[in-house]
């Protein structure tokens, strides 16, 4: 179903701001009327198809598609030659149809085109008009190449403007987007996380409560702590000032894992890393180890940060089996994870690990002062992405 062209209303980017300068003509009309003009017929034939061809083109030359289309500069053509034959047959006052041309070309031509569409209606123009009324009526060649110039120059600028303000409106509409992906990213993994422990933390007190009443409380307690910790990182990821510590992280991942049954050994060694690669860095600990938990049935994990003069690296192997065997694709979480890395001048590999046994993340960054720009550490990826086993989830 074709598309019903929305009416333009009157304003500086229409057509009915050009209609005005039509009373330019009332000279070659009232000449016809007072009988001034020989063969009236034939003048006032030539007038009707000059202002028909003058309110086409006009109304044509707001949109891209018609002003661009053959039928305009066609349109041109014929009101140029009409004007020729107009001025060369009666002079004097039809002169003033030179001006009213060179607007229509302003409207309508852009570029290396306008200058010589209107350099040679300009010579024209004053080549009659000094036939006619000689070297006198030769102002109608500053009259005709302003009026086009000037006009190509306002119409110009109007697009312009329009242009500016319709990419400030897609602007906004993509920074908008960029805040809902950012909050559905950060708050998926706030409460996957969160969720696996208080899960792992929970069977653990379910566990220990018939023997040991104590230890079972001492992980309730612990179930409360995460909960409020929760609260307070979505508070933070709401307002969009929250970043995962490296340090905090793998606190964390000794806890949690332990708290799992599953043995940590954490190393690090190195200078202490920029606050945003360590930022990065940190959710990449964060994600791996909650699918370590939730997909690996491993026993141990290793967390190994190795930081150089120039690039760091980190490394996270479990031995577990998971389901990695039968769904040996990276998930979308590791698709994005890999691309935030890149964008922030990094690696990631993710598969088997040594022997085909467990799973290995590898992350890769450069150390600089602030390597990573801020769109990597909170990128619009906001599907989610936990980095381990199986659909990424």
């Amino acid at each position: 179903m074709s598309k019903r062209r929305r009416f333009r209303p009157p304003g500086v980017d229409s057509g009915f701001t050009l209609l005005p300068w039509l009373l330019m003509g009332m000279g070659a009309f009232s000449n016809i009327l007072q009988g001034e003009t020989s063969n009236p017929v034939i003048g006032g034939a030539g007038l009707l198809v000059f202002n028909s061809l003058y309110i086409s083109v006009v109304f044509r030359a707001f949109d891209k598609r018609t002003r661009e289309a053959a039928s305009t500069r066609w349109s041109l053509v014929a009101m140029a030659l009409t004007t020729c034959g107009l001025a060369l047959a009666y002079g004097g006052s039809w002169l003033t149809f030179f001006p009213l041309t060179g607007l229509a070309v302003g409207a309508v031509l852009r570029g290396r085109t306008l200058a010589v569409a209107v350099a040679g209606l300009s010579l024209a123009g004053g080549a009659i008009a000094v036939y006619h009324d000689g070297w006198g009526a030769a102002g109608v060649v500053y009259g005709t190449f302003l009026s086009g110039m000037v006009t190509a120059a306002v119409l110009a600028l109007s697009e312009t403007v329009r242009e500016l303000r319709s990419t400030r409106q897609e602007l906004a509409r993509a920074a908008v987007e960029r805040e809902r992906l950012r909050f559905s990213r950060d708050l998926h993994d706030l409460l996957g996380h969160t969720l696996s422990v208080i899960v792992v933390k929970s069977e653990a007190a379910r566990r220990l409560a018939p023997r040991d009443l104590d230890a079972a409380l001492a992980q309730v307690a612990d179930i409360e702590s995460v909960g409020r910790q929760a609260l307070v990182e979505i508070r933070e990821a709401v307002t969009g000032y929250r970043e995962a510590s490296l340090a905090s992280e793998l606190d964390r991942a000794r806890g949690v894992l332990t708290a799992a049954g599953i043995e940590p050994v954490v190393r690090q060694s190195g200078t202490p890393l920029p606050p945003r690669t360590a930022a990065l860095l940190g959710w990449v600990v964060r994600e791996s180890v909650t699918n370590v938990i939730r997909h690996s049935s491993a026993r141990g994990c290793e967390i190994e940060v190795r930081g150089a003069a120039e690039r760091v690296r980190l490394l996270i192997t479990d031995d577990g089996g998971g389901d990695v065997g039968s769904n040996p694709a990276p998930g979308s979480g590791l698709t994005g994870l890999a691309e935030r890395l890149a964008a922030a001048g990094g690696t990631l590999v993710s598969g088997p690990g040594p022997g085909g046994h467990g799973f290995r993340v590898a992350a890769e960054l450069p150390v600089d002062e602030d390597p990573v720009p801020a769109a990597a550490v909170a990128g619009p990826d906001g599907d989610g992405y936990a980095y381990g086993k199986g659909d990424g989830s």
